[in-house]
Protein backbone atom coordinates (compact mmCIF):
# COMPACT_ATOMS: atom_id res chain seq x y z
CA UNK A 1 0.00 0.00 0.00
CA UNK A 2 1.20 3.44 -0.51
CA UNK A 3 0.10 6.85 1.15
CA UNK A 4 -2.18 7.15 -1.66
CA UNK A 5 -4.12 4.71 -1.11
CA UNK A 6 -4.60 6.01 2.99
CA UNK A 7 -5.66 9.29 1.05
CA UNK A 8 -8.60 7.67 -0.95
CA UNK A 9 -9.58 6.02 2.08
CA UNK A 10 -10.01 9.13 4.32
CA UNK A 11 -11.69 10.48 1.62
CA UNK A 12 -14.00 7.74 0.81
CA UNK A 13 -14.79 8.12 4.82
CA UNK A 14 -15.16 11.84 4.56
CA UNK A 15 -17.68 11.64 1.88
CA UNK A 16 -19.51 8.48 3.78
CA UNK A 17 -19.77 10.50 6.95
CA UNK A 18 -21.03 13.57 4.90
CA UNK A 19 -23.89 11.61 3.34
CA UNK A 20 -24.75 9.89 6.67
CA UNK A 21 -25.09 13.63 8.16
CA UNK A 22 -26.96 15.16 5.18
CA UNK A 23 -29.71 11.66 5.32
CA UNK A 24 -29.67 12.12 9.02
CA UNK A 25 -30.89 15.92 9.40
CA UNK A 26 -32.45 16.03 5.66
CA UNK A 27 -34.52 12.40 5.75
CA UNK A 28 -37.68 14.33 5.42
CA UNK A 29 -36.88 15.96 2.40
CA UNK A 30 -35.94 13.00 0.41
CA UNK A 31 -38.67 11.69 0.41
CA UNK A 32 -38.28 11.54 -3.69
CA UNK A 33 -35.57 9.60 -3.86
CA UNK A 34 -37.05 6.02 -5.63
CA UNK A 35 -40.25 7.87 -6.46
CA UNK A 36 -38.63 9.40 -9.79
CA UNK A 37 -41.20 9.17 -12.93
CA UNK A 38 -39.17 5.96 -14.58
CA UNK A 39 -38.66 4.00 -11.71
CA UNK A 40 -40.34 0.31 -12.03
CA UNK A 41 -42.86 -0.36 -9.50
CA UNK A 42 -45.43 -3.63 -9.43
CA UNK A 43 -47.62 -3.79 -6.36
CA UNK A 44 -49.98 -6.97 -6.59
CA UNK A 45 -51.57 -8.59 -3.67
CA UNK A 46 -48.84 -11.21 -2.67
CA UNK A 47 -46.12 -9.89 -4.77
CA UNK A 48 -43.89 -6.66 -4.80
CA UNK A 49 -41.33 -5.65 -7.60
CA UNK A 50 -39.52 -2.54 -7.28
CA UNK A 51 -36.34 -1.40 -9.30
CA UNK A 52 -35.46 1.89 -9.35
CA UNK A 53 -33.83 2.82 -12.38
CA UNK A 54 -34.28 6.44 -12.72
CA UNK A 55 -32.78 6.53 -9.32
CA UNK A 56 -30.29 4.21 -10.19
CA UNK A 57 -28.96 6.65 -13.38
CA UNK A 58 -29.35 9.73 -11.32
CA UNK A 59 -26.96 8.42 -8.43
CA UNK A 60 -24.35 7.18 -10.82
CA UNK A 61 -24.48 10.32 -12.38
CA UNK A 62 -23.56 11.97 -9.46
CA UNK A 63 -21.00 10.01 -8.09
CA UNK A 64 -19.31 10.22 -11.50
CA UNK A 65 -19.20 13.82 -11.48
CA UNK A 66 -17.90 13.75 -8.15
CA UNK A 67 -15.36 11.38 -9.02
CA UNK A 68 -13.79 13.18 -12.06
CA UNK A 69 -13.60 16.56 -9.63
CA UNK A 70 -12.04 14.79 -6.86
CA UNK A 71 -9.63 13.44 -9.47
CA UNK A 72 -8.94 17.16 -11.04
CA UNK A 73 -8.72 18.38 -7.77
CA UNK A 74 -6.02 15.52 -6.54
Amino acid sequence: MSSDTGKYVIIAGIMIVLLGVIIYFFHDKLNWIGRLPGDIRVEKENFKFYFPITTMIIFSLVITIIIQLIRRIF
